[in-house]
């Protein structure tokens, strides 16, 4: 199956990479910079377990003439809207368009512009960024993909998929429950997110300040009524387990869109928290904190652009 990985920053570099390490037929699609750097330095990724390199197969926006069999979209979620032409060559009758992208709504654009048969749900687990090399650095040993048909369904196409991300540097995993899945990544995400940006600290900082343990669940309930509004099924294991991890005293952990703010890059406010607010306010819910963090990230966005 011949693979077109979408982006090849942090999440994208580092599952493209594998799944290429692996044997696969991978194919990356990049823009501008990126690409000019990738073929001069190839692609670099700096593991717990030590350095990885490889010179990846690259093809830029243009430049594509037929169909993949299988398309991982790795962008943010703020670069979907140009992804979209980008890949429109790339998508045939029985291309498989798999997102990693954070949020729920990107479902919906993508089904309206590619069809309901063409899009499965999928969602990554793992802690990376680029560095100033362009490097791909794994903070952590968790490296998940997880991806399964809306529907529930096991299909002829989702165990070709299966096997294809099986045995392949990292935990691949099919799940008959995807889209309720990805409702826990969301907030999981967004709570981890609004927790981090609001108090500018890791999520050890916040929980060993005064209030800051209170503050953290209020977030997190907050967003918890969000979901289970709009259609999560609460797992109440999950849940118990994320207000756990989220109020660690001793935890060092933080988001990605915390270390983009800190470092003065574009951040996903709109997506992860902006979209909540919005379906908050349709189901008629409060949620002062929520708003908050939202508010926060628009300002520094607005006076960033």
């Amino acid at each position: 199956m011949r693979i077109l990985v979408v982006g090849a920053g942090a999440t994208g570099g580092y599952f493209g990479a594998r799944l290429s390490l692996a044997g696969r037929n991978v194919t990356f699609l990049v823009r501008g910079k990126r690409a000019d750097a990738l073929r001069h330095n190839g692609l670099h990724l700096i593991t717990p377990g030590g350095e990885i390199s490889l010179q990846p197969q690259l093809i830029t926006t243009g430049e594509i003439d037929q169909p993949y069999d299988v398309i991982l979209l790795t962008v943010k979620a703020f670069g979907l809207e140009s992804a979209l032409s980008d890949i429109t060559p790339a998508v045939g009758p029985d291309t498989i368009i798999m997102p990693i992208l954070n949020g729920m709504k990107h479902l919906e654009i993508l089904t309206t512009r590619f069809g309901k048969q063409a899009v499965i749900g999928g969602l990554c687990k793992i802690a990376a960024t680029l560095d100033e090399q362009g490097r791909v650095v794994q903070l952590s040993h968790l490296h998940e993909l997880t991806y399964g048909e809306p529907d529930g369904s096991i299909t002829d196409r989702i165990s070709r998929l299966d096997a294809l991300f099986k045995d392949a540097g990292f935990t691949a995993r099919l799940s008959t429950s995807i889209i309720n899945e990805m409702w826990e990544k969301w907030l999981l995400l967004a709570s981890l997110g609004a927790i981090t940006c609001l108090m500018r600290g890791n999520i050890g900082q916040v929980a060993a300040a005064p209030g800051g343990e209170l503050f953290a669940r209020s977030v997190i309930n907050e967003i918890l009524a969000v979901v289970t509004s709009a259609g999560y099924r609460r797992r109440e294991d999950y849940i118990a387990d994320t207000t756990a991890l989220l109020t660690q005293q001793d935890s060092a952990q933080t988001s990605s869109m915390f270390r983009d703010l800190n470092q003065g890059f574009q951040v996903e406010a709109e997506q992860v928290l902006g979209d909540l607010v919005a379906l908050g306010q349709r189901a008629g819910l409060t949620t002062p904190l929520l708003c908050a963090a939202y508010t926060h990230l628009a300002v520094y966005q607005r006076s960033r652009d």
